[in-house]
C-alpha cells in the first residue's frame, strides 16, 4: 500500500509561481509511474501531468504545457510540480497519484493510489 501526501499548496497572485510536492511511502516509489490531477469546485476532477518511473516519459494537459513541469526524485520518493505563470482558471486542488503499471498517462482510472490534496488558490 503506497501513501501519498502533497504540500506546497497556497494562496498565489496571478503570474506567480509555486511548487508542490508529493512525498510517497509504504512502497517501492521507483516502480510507479506518478500523475498530477487537479479538481476546481463544480468541476470533474482533470489530468494536469505525469512522469514515468525513470523520468524518460513525461506528459502535460495543453493547459499546462510550457508553464508547469513535473519533476521527481526518486532517492527521495517524491513527485513535484513546479507551476509557473499561475493563472486563476489554475485554482483546484492538486492531487498527485501512483499507477503501477503502464498504458494510459491522463485517465485517473489508471492510477492505483492518491493523496489527499493540497489547495492552490490564484489570485486575479
Amino acid at each position: 500500500q503506497v501513501q501519498l501526501v502533497e504540500s506546497g499548496g497556497g494562496l498565489v497572485a496571478a503570474g506567480g509561481s509555486l511548487r508542490l510536492s508529493c512525498a510517497a511511502s509504504g512502497g517501492t516509489f521507483s516502480n510507479y509511474g506518478m500523475g498530477w490531477f487537479r479538481q476546481a469546485p463544480r468541476k470533474e476532477r482533470e489530468f494536469v501531468a505525469a512522469i514515468s518511473w525513470s523520468s524518460s516519459i513525461t506528459h502535460y494537459a495543453n493547459s499546462v504545457k510550457g508553464r508547469f513541469t513535473i519533476s521527481r526524485d526518486n532517492a527521495k520518493s517524491v513527485v513535484y510540480l513546479q507551476m509557473s505563470s499561475l493563472k486563476p482558471e489554475d485554482a483546484a486542488v492538486y492531487f498527485c497519484a501512483a499507477k503501477s503499471r503502464g498504458g494510459i498517462w491522463n485517465s485517473e482510472r489508471e492510477y492505483d493510489y492518491w493523496g489527499q490534496g493540497t489547495q492552490v488558490t490564484v489570485s486575479s
